[in-house]
């Protein structure tokens, strides 16, 4: 089982020195990786489910904030979830991955996307709110493309992002960068095995809703022609997670957890780290 650790800018704050203090002790403590969220915007009354986002959040852009941490550590994979795919233009996007993936020295590994479930957020970018699901997989197809091309160029006949001999360099370290999928829905489910590297579902499931999506996943996979068993499993758990608890999500077929620190205050945060690191022998 692999650990990794997520920032909350609505938990946490957006104060640079605090974000680097975070990172820096999470690496310190072993942990695989770092994920930040996104949204691009909010609006008075946004809310996911019953909970209410307050629109003064301060939700750092996840790729400026990952090339910040990767300049003040060595070793931690840097992570989204999840970049709100659909409201970028994946020409543009595949540069900026490459490039925080490059200046980091290939520890942009864990790169997790997802449609969104905001409408308000799909207007104030110009994108219809139901067509995003077919925008995120075509977006899919163009960053492997962009990432695997050469000096030759490579060209996309689709609905959304159509395009002729185009280069785009620099690539990320050792080809394509594996995409995760997020999400709670059975779309998302098949997305993740029909095209991405690894699914990442969100809280709100049953251990039945659970199991019966990891198996659409793994369905669709096998329907694209791809390895079932290699699509990685990862889930949110909490920052008091016990021994017995990890055996359990690795026999449901979790390959990754992932917690946050759930103290308001920088110290108390760093030894929550500090004492799950010591329970999970981190480092």
């Amino acid at each position: 089982m692999r650990f990794a650790i997520s920032y909350q800018p609505a938990h946490h704050g957006a104060d640079p020195a605090r974000l680097v203090a975070y990172a820096r002790h999470a690496e310190e403590c072993g942990f695989e990786g770092l994920y930040l969220p996104e949204h691009v915007v909010l609006h008075p009354g946004m809310s996911l489910g019953t909970f209410t986002l307050p629109p003064a959040t301060p939700f750092l852009d996840p790729l400026d904030a990952l090339a910040f941490v990767a300049a003040a550590t060595s070793r931690l994979l840097l992570g989204t979830a999840v970049l709100l795919l659909p409201y970028h233009h994946p020409v543009t996007l595949a540069k900026r991955l490459a490039t925080v993936d490059v200046l980091s020295n290939g520890r942009l590994r864990l790169l997790t996307v997802g449609v969104g479930a905001l409408p308000g957020e799909a207007r104030a970018v110009g994108v219809d709110f139901a067509s995003r699901g077919r925008r995120a997989d075509e977006a899919i197809d163009v960053l492997r493309l962009l990432w695997s091309g050469g000096a030759d160029g490579v060209s996309h006949d689709g609905e959304f992002f159509p395009f002729d001999d185009l280069c785009s360099f620099p690539q990320p370290v050792g080809g394509p960068l594996p995409v995760h999928v997020g999400g709670s829905s059975a779309a998302a489910a098949r997305r993740a095995g029909a095209r991405g590297d690894g699914w990442f579902p969100g809280g709100a499931l049953t251990p039945d809703e659970r199991a019966r999506q990891l198996d659409v996943a793994r369905a669709a996979a096998t329907a694209a022609g791809r390895d079932p068993a290699a699509l990685e499993y990862t889930r949110w758990a909490s920052m008091d997670l016990r021994v017995a608890s990890v055996e359990a999500y690795a026999e449901q077929g979790v390959t990754r957890l992932v917690v946050s620190a759930t103290a308001d205050d920088p110290a108390a945060q760093r030894a929550e780290m500090s004492a799950f690191a010591s329970r999970f022998g981190l480092g």
